[in-house]
C-alpha cells in the first residue's frame, strides 16, 4: 500500500481530527498504525509532496527547544504548511489572555496547535477549547513525540519492538520516562526503569499502566540497582536536572552519579549488540559518558532525526 493509500485510511478512521496529549489515549493497535506509517514516511523521504498545502500550524513554546522546534517545522513546512512560531514573548498565552480564550482564537486560525512547555492542563485545556488537533510536544508529565521516536529506533535496530527489553536508567519520574512507561506497557516492550528510590515514577501511573501490560504482556519493573540492565536491548537515559530544575543541579548530580551510563554499564548488559538511546540535549559526563554517547552503540543521533518522521506521521494520521 503506498503512503497515499495509507494516509486515506488513517483520515477515513479513528484517528482523523484526533490530537495527541499521551499515549493513553491511544489503542496499541493505533499507536502501531503511526509507528508503521512512520516507517513509510522516512523510506519516502526523498519524495516530493504538499499533503499539508493549505494548512496552518500554530507552534506555542514556553521551554527552549531544538529537535521538537525543527522536526514539526520541517515535516510540514515541506509538505507545503505553514507553521508560525508563537513564544510567550509573542502572545497572551495564560497572562492577559487566558489559555481557554487563546485556544479558542488559534482554533479559528490555524489548522492544529503544538504546545512545548510547563503544566500538562495547558495543553489539554488547549485541546479542549480550540477545536483542532492539538499535539503535546513536552509538558513535565509527558513527552509523546520523543518517545514514538524513540521505539521507532528501536524497532530500526530489532525489528518488532514487542518482547524487547528497554531500560531507563536516572530520574523515573521525568517526563521522558513517564512517556516511557505508557508506549512500552501499551506495545508489550519490557521496560525498566532504574533510578534511587526517592526519583521512582509515581504510584498512579504505575497502577494506570498495570492493565495496559497485563493486556500487552509488557513486563514493567522499578529499581533502584543498576545490575538490572542485564539482558537489556537498549539502555536510555536524559539529564539528570530537567529545565525548571536548575536550583538542584549539585542534588541531583550527587544522587544519580551511581547511575551514570557508561562502557561498564553497556557491558552489564551481556549484550555486544545493545544499543544505547537519549533524548538530547546530553550533558556528556553526567547521565552518560562520552565515549557512549559518541560512540558506536549509540543511536541519540539516528533518534534526533527519527523526531522528524514520526512527528510528520502522526500529523498525516489526524490532521484533516
Amino acid at each position: 500500500m503506498s503512503i497515499q493509500e495509507t494516509l486515506q485510511t488513517a483520515l477515513t478512521g479513528a484517528l482523523a481530527g484526533r490530537s495527541l496529549l499521551t499515549w493513553l489515549d491511544y489503542t496499541p493497535e493505533e499507536i502501531r498504525y503511526v509507528l508503521d506509517l512512520s516507517k513509510q514516511v522516512k523510506r519516502e523521504k526523498n519524495a516530493v509532496h504538499e499533503r499539508f498545502k493549505g494548512k496552518t500550524l500554530a507552534l506555542l513554546f514556553e521551554k527552549r527547544s531544538t529537535r521538537t522546534r525543527c522536526a514539526f517545522e520541517t515535516a510540514f513546512g515541506e509538505e507545503g504548511g505553514h507553521p508560525v512560531f508563537l513564544s510567550t514573548a509573542d502572545i497572551q498565552l495564560g497572562a492577559k489572555e487566558s489559555i481557554e480564550d487563546t485556544a479558542r482564537v488559534l482554533g479559528r486560525m490555524f489548522s492544529a496547535i503544538q504546545f512545548r512547555g510547563f503544566k500538562q492542563s495547558t495543553v489539554e485545556a488547549l485541546a479542549s477549547y480550540s477545536g483542532v488537533p492539538v499535539y503535546n510536544g513536552l509538558t513535565d508529565a509527558f513527552h509523546p513525540t520523543q518517545v514514538l521516536a524513540d521505539i521507532f529506533t528501536l524497532e530500526e535496530n530489532f525489528g518488532e519492538c514487542k518482547g524487547k527489553k528497554l531500560c531507563f536508567v536516572g530520574d523515573g519520574r521525568n517526563n521522558v520516562a513517564r512517556s516511557l512507561l505508557v508506549i512500552s506497557a501499551q506495545l508489550g516492550i519490557n521496560f525498566s526503569i532504574i533510578t534511587p528510590k526517592t526519583l521512582s515514577p509515581d504510584t498512579e501511573l504505575l497502577k494506570t499502566c498495570e492493565p495496559l501490560s497485563q493486556r500487552s504482556g509488557a513486563l514493567i519493573t522499578v529499581g533502584d540497582d543498576p545490575a538490572g540492565v542485564a539482558g537489556a536491548d537498549a539502555l536510555y537515559t536524559d539529564v539528570w536536572v530537567s529545565m525548571g530544575e536548575e536550583s538542584k543541579r549539585e542534588e541531583r548530580r550527587a544522587l544519580l552519579k551511581p547511575y551514570q551510563i557508561n562502557q561498564t554499564l553497556m557491558e552489564m548488559t551481556g549484550r555486544k549488540d545493545a544499543i544505547f538511546l537519549h533524548c538530547l540535549p546530553a550533558v556528556k559526563g553526567e547521565e552518560v559518558s562520552a565515549d557512549v554517547i559518541d560512540g558506536p552503540q549509540s543511536r541519540a543521533w539516528d533518534q534526533a532525526e527519527n523526531r522528524k518522521h514520526t512527528i510528520k506521521a502522526i500529523l498525516l494520521a489526524t490532521l484533516t
